[in-house]
């Protein structure tokens, strides 16, 4: 759950920094996962300035360039080449002086520098190089009432925030909301400063000033199923015009990560996330009869659900329904046909409680976890519910405008009393292992807006409020009393004693571990070679030197006459003496240490002796077996290379980073290899005959080898990020490519990332087609493009516009066609 440090100080008056207030909750069981810096503007728009455009003329060896002064307050006026075709003097625009960061894409600072022999000493900013929108076409032009010098994060009021990432435990959903958090944080500090009605003095909106303006729009309300829904309310609003919601509104919920829609579902929104209470707002237009019955349906009815998926309703699912057909699954998800749009004037507001039980199961039995239902399931407020809708009809007034046009309907048939609890001072103090004052435990429970009946020398009867309902029991009194009163508080007498080591980071058997359970996984065996090997393996090859074994002074035999320089001949050995029993179909990796004589270029180790880890892959025979409806797949490079790349992800190094090429080597007849920086990580590829002949192996083998002391050498400089997964859904759009044959699948990824940064996420190639119906020296790719952008779902528009940039830049950079 997401906190808002600017939005919980309108409850709350404190001075304490986000760090303290993080601490301060974490103390008292809101456990602060994280805390982030927030800005509805990526950088905040630091460095930027409102300059005036003074004068404005073209360049001199460029049509398309404008040559322009911008006064931006300061004693000289700075002279900017800009190439936006509305630029014109008399402006106010958005400039970025020299050393000011833009944010689009990856970045970049901007330089003094020459555009075309004229020296440009800034840059007059369009919507998206400021972050205020996506618009390219040309410069952003701002109010003639602004002030030239005037910071640009002044001028739109951009506001720094910070955000509280709470892991939010089941039982205490009474803290699922600003209110709830800033009660728990006021309650901390009445009990831990001096002055404690100042400190538990938080404020929630007033709703004194709700009143109905006439009652020309009544809406009739039924219950038939009190059981489900104990208490429902609601009211009818008219004259509203639904449109965006001012800017305030709309950075309140993109700081906590929502999306704003419009003014009325937004001020529904923001009040579910200031309160707790879910509430739901229909098109009184859509209202059959005039009528919402709440009720259940038979089991077995059809209802689409604002996803505009048809649900096949259970008998036990709640629904709000009007005189005709439902509406809504009540507490759980709202319906197609009754929602607000652009054109509703007249919503009937509704706020309700309902049974907890019954959501529970309605939403686990449709799959659906929304806001709301998260919320009903665990147990709102039931004695809050006419708070929320007065305040959440003012907002919409204050919003989008119209009059309460109807009486407030609260259907609450059997009103429910808060949990009365005996909580003895003994067992306080045996709970606690120490004394603790009852003064200090009266403090405490007040400033939980827990009521105290009674209370004698040996204990206190008191009744928590019904929005605290995991608090029914004396252990329950408990668990608040130490979490406001600090755990740490608490006296431990005896000592304790601890021995702590320490091990070497990365900690290179776990890692190997963790990779040989991925390969048994992904259905390789382990072999384990001897490294006592053939001195005649190295008497052949060039990358293997006969001057850089390391002999056996008394070998027993000519197959044990040196410590091996590579594991891939006791690899290759293997797979014969497998091939030779029948069992062709292979997939074998070995980590093993290699020995070589100190060469001219190393430094002096283990007596002129040097030993480096490797892990070698090996694959070769089928890589599917054959049956009676599917033929044998054979396995092939690609299967080698999918299994190094999974490793190295495994690993968390980004294959992005890595450089890979083509090796020529005595031991592959094509192979690639991975490096980080000039140090190779990884080479794979076939095996060459030669060598395979060797060993009389027919088919292709397929070898990797993993310089494993260079792997663990990365592990120390790489950095794992953790990022939350993805809100919002991606997009995939394919291109057929007419190119060049020789061109690099590599270089359509690269010119198509230069064009777009910030939404292209990945570029797949799923087809290649050479032959007759395409000229010999072409090829055709067929390349899928995924699209996302993190903070928002992609339009129509978006797309067609990223796309185009890519087609255009595909078709300039490396000379692709669009078939």
């Amino acid at each position: 759950m997401k906190i808002s440090y600017n939005w919980l100080r309108d409850y709350i008056n404190t001075s304490l920094p986000p760090e303290k207030i993080a601490e301060v909750l974490t103390s008292t069981g809101l456990e602060v996962e994280s805390l982030q810096e927030y800005c509805p503007v990526k950088g905040g728009l630091e460095g930027f300035v409102v300059g005036e455009v003074l004068t404005c003329h073209k360049h001199p060896d460029a049509d398309k360039l404008t040559v322009t002064t911008v006064s931006v307050g300061t004693c000289e006026p700075l002279e900017i080449v800009c190439g936006a075709p509305n630029v014109a003097a008399g402006q106010k625009v958005v400039v970025a002086p020299i050393g000011t960061f833009i944010h689009l894409g990856e970045g970049f600072k901007i330089k003094k520098t020459k555009i075309r022999g004229v020296e440009s000493a800034g840059m007059i900013c369009a919507e998206d190089e400021l972050g205020l929108g996506d618009s390219h076409e040309g410069i952003m032009v701002l109010d003639e009432s602004a002030v030239p010098g005037t910071p640009a994060k002044e001028y739109f009021k951009i506001e720094t925030d910070f955000i509280f990432e709470i892991g939010l435990t089941p039982n205490r959903i009474d803290a699922a909301s600003h209110i709830g958090v800033a009660r728990d944080l006021a309650a901390y500090l009445a009990v831990n400063t001096d002055d404690f009605e100042k400190a538990r003095d938080f404020k929630i909106p007033p709703v004194e000033d709700f009143t109905v303006d006439n009652n020309s729009l009544p809406v009739e309300v039924t219950v038939e199923n009190t059981e489900a829904c104990p208490r429902y309310a609601g009211l009818t609003i008219n004259g509203v015009t639904v449109r965006p919601s001012p800017d305030w509104l709309q950075n309140r919920l993109r700081s906590i990560g929502l999306m704003p829609i419009n003014n009325v579902v937004d001020a529904t929104n923001f009040v579910l996330h200031e309160t707790s209470q879910p509430l739901h707002a229909f098109d009184v237009v859509k209202i059959a009869g005039n009528k919402v019955i709440v009720k259940t349906l038979p089991a077995g009815t059809i209802f689409v659900t604002l996803d505009g998926v048809e649900r096949k309703l259970d008998a036990e699912d709640l629904m709000i329904c009007n005189a005709d057909a439902g509406m809504c699954i009540g507490g759980v998800f709202g319906g197609q046909e009754s929602g607000i749009t652009e054109h509703s004037t007249s919503i009937f507001l509704e706020s309700a409680y309902f049974n907890p039980a019954f959501i529970r199961r309605t939403s686990k039995r449709h799959g659906l976890n929304t806001d709301a239902s998260f919320r009903f399931e665990r147990g709102v407020d039931p004695n809050n519910t006419v708070y929320a809708l007065k305040r959440a009809a003012m907002l919409i007034k204050e919003v989008a405008g119209g009059q309460i046009s109807s009486d407030i309907t609260d259907i609450y048939p059997n009103p429910v009393k808060p949990f009365r609890i005996e909580l003895n001072y003994r067992y306080v103090n045996r709970f606690t292992g120490q004394e603790i004052d009852p003064k200090i435990v009266k403090k405490i429970l007040e400033a939980l807006d827990i009521e105290i009946e009674s209370q004698t020398s040996s204990g206190m009867i008191v009744k928590a409020p019904r929005y605290r309902v995991d608090v029914q029991r004396p252990d329950d009194l408990m668990e608040e009393i130490l979490r406001i009163y600090g755990y740490n508080n608490v006296d431990f007498s005896d000592e304790l004693h601890t021995t702590l080591t320490q091990s070497q980071k990365p900690d290179r058997e776990k890692i190997i571990n963790i990779i040989s359970d991925m390969l048994s996984s992904c259905g390789f065996n382990e072999i384990m070679s001897n490294s006592l090997t053939k001195t005649s393996y190295y008497q052949h090859f060039e990358i293997f030197p006969a001057d850089r074994c390391v002999n056996i002074i008394n070998a027993l035999s000519q197959d044990l006459g040196c410590m091996r320089q590579t594991l891939l001949f006791g690899g290759l050995e293997a797979v014969i003496y497998n091939v030779n029993r029948k069992n062709p179909n292979l997939k074998l990796f070995e980590f093993g240490n290699c020995y070589f004589t100190e060469a001219p270029h190393e430094r002096q180790a283990l007596n002129g002796y040097t030993e480096k880890q490797h892990l070698a892959l090996f694959i070769t025979g089928a890589k599917t077996a054959g049956n009676w409806n599917t033929a044998e797949q054979p396995s092939s490079f690609f299967s080698l290379k999918a299994c190094c790349e999974n490793i190295l992800q495994r690993l968390g190094i980004r294959l992005a980073t890595l450089k890979v090429a083509e090796i020529q080597s005595e031991a592959f007849i094509e192979g690639l290899s991975y490096a980080l920086g000039k140090t190779i990580i990884v080479e794979m590829g076939t095996v060459h005959p030669a060598i395979i002949k060797m060993f009389d192996i027919k088919t292709p083998v397929y070898y990797a080898n993993f310089h494993w002391d260079n792997v663990m050498q990365a592990l120390t400089r790489s950095e794992i990020r953790f990022s939350e997964l993805p809100r919002f859904p991606e997009v995939r759009r394919d291109l057929s490519l007419l190119v060049d044959k020789n061109l690099r699948f590599a270089e359509i990824c690269a010119a198509a990332q230069k064009a777009e940064r910030k939404l292209l996420k990945n570029i797949n190639l799923f087809d290649v087609y050479e032959g007759d119906k395409i000229d010999s020296d072409k090829k055709s790719y067929a390349v899928s493009f995924i699209l996302q952008d993190m903070e928002q779902t992609l339009t129509d528009a978006q797309i067609n516009k990223t796309m185009q940039r890519i087609t255009e830049a595909l078709e300039r950079e490396i000379g692709a066609q669009v078939r």
